[in-house]
């Protein structure tokens, strides 16, 4: 039998998409919020495709705030905007 393989929405397109695939953005027992690119650090999780589209879209409908129940920093979302410039450069 084939082994499932994890799904997560984007916040951003809403569409579900193997966890592998997506961004990780976590916010910490204390409450800071970081981006986790290995998926192990300890604390809530949401996740946002690989797509400056998908991030404009989150940011504009304010679904980080909604997932984690607190204000987003701008930090946040310039440290995803980086992130996905360095990845569209590598492929």
């Amino acid at each position: 039998m084939p082994k499932k393989i994890p799904l997560r929405q984007c916040l951003g397109c809403r569409e579900m998409k193997p966890k592998k695939e997506l961004i990780r953005v976590v916010k910490s027992p204390e409450g800071e919020v970081s981006l986790d690119f290995k998926g192990k650090k300890p604390g809530r999780g949401a996740y946002v495709c690989p797509n400056p589209d998908c991030l404009k879209r989150a940011r504009k409908a304010r679904a980080l705030e909604r997932a984690f129940s607190a204000p987003m920093p701008d930090e946040v979302y310039e440290a995803l905007e980086a992130q996905m410039r360095e990845g569209d450069q590598d492929g």
